[in-house]
């Protein structure tokens, strides 16, 4: 596989910013042939389009790029003097621009709806991970981007969490919902808290949390039931589509502040507090 693909897997994955630079147009001769692509980081670089002072100027756009974001460029490099090349030919390079923060999603329980939810949310452009603390649960086999996670206890997960997470519980069990409800709250920086239910389990819960001393303005977060209003049903698939539009919602609002966070004075850190939008 080439380097520049097994660099973008990874850096999908994870979640990070990147500069795909691609050789689309030739005149004359040139180092590398159409097709070529370097993909560049803010601080690293994979695979090569030819190299030189061409791939040299071109690691230095992309990189400008990374900072200010924008849409796709194409740029032609004539390889003459100038770029102190002798090919005499002339490089029309395209920029792409991957730098707009994923939402972070955490799915807690691998039972029926969460058999139904986790595909959809898969095909959504979200960071999906998938948590259940029995070792038989979680599919052998994975959607396409799923980081699956076994944990015992399913609220120490949470600490691993990236701020800005939207949650979404429906574990096997009330009192591990109530328990990563807590852990999720004692955080603090929750986009969104979801617990499966019924209105009944949400009133109980809101009383369990306000005897053991949480404000209200905390309790306040918690959605039980969740899902978009308006889409009602029982059945597993049911309840996973109006999970699925409540996440919807959210990842475009996240979208938005993100890339306003991308001209603000620290790029370096586009995932911001959303609670406003919860």
């Amino acid at each position: 596989m080439k380097t520049w693909l097994v660099a973008q897997w990874e850096y999908e994955q994870h979640n990070q910013p990147y500069v795909l630079v691609s050789v689309v147009a030739l005149q004359g001769s040139s180092p590398r042939g159409v097709g070529s692509k370097i993909l560049v980081t803010k601080s690293e670089q994979f695979d090569t389009i030819g190299g030189g002072h061409l791939e040299y100027k071109a690691i230095a756009q992309a990189r400008e790029m990374l900072v200010t974001g924008g849409p796709t460029q194409m740029i032609d490099y004539p390889l003459g003097a100038s770029l102190g090349q002798c090919c005499g030919g002339r490089v029309s390079l395209m920029f792409e621009v991957f730098s707009t923060t994923k939402m972070p999603v955490v799915v807690f329980g691998a039972g029926h709806v969460g058999q139904a939810l986790v595909p959809l949310l898969a095909q959504l452009p979200v960071q999906l991970t998938w948590v259940d603390s029995r070792y038989d649960m979680l599919p052998k086999v994975l959607p396409l981007g799923v980081e699956g996670v076994h944990e015992e206890h399913p609220q120490d997960h949470v600490a691993d969490c990236l701020a800005g997470s939207c949650y979404l519980i429906m574990t096997h069990h009330h009192g591990v919902d109530l328990a990563l409800t807590q852990a999720v709250l004692n955080r603090g920086d929750a986009s969104y808290l979801g617990v499966i239910g019924s209105a009944t389990k949400g009133r109980k819960f809101r009383q369990r949390l306000a005897a053991k001393n949480y404000v209200q303005s905390a309790i306040d977060h918690l959605n039980c039931p969740m899902g978009k209003d308006g889409i009602s049903g029982k059945h597993p698939m049911e309840v996973a589509i109006a999970i699925a539009a409540q996440v919807m919602d959210l990842y475009q609002k996240f979208n938005v502040s993100s890339n306003k966070n991308l001209t603000a004075q620290d790029p370096k850190n586009p995932i911001k507090e959303i609670l406003e939008y919860v």
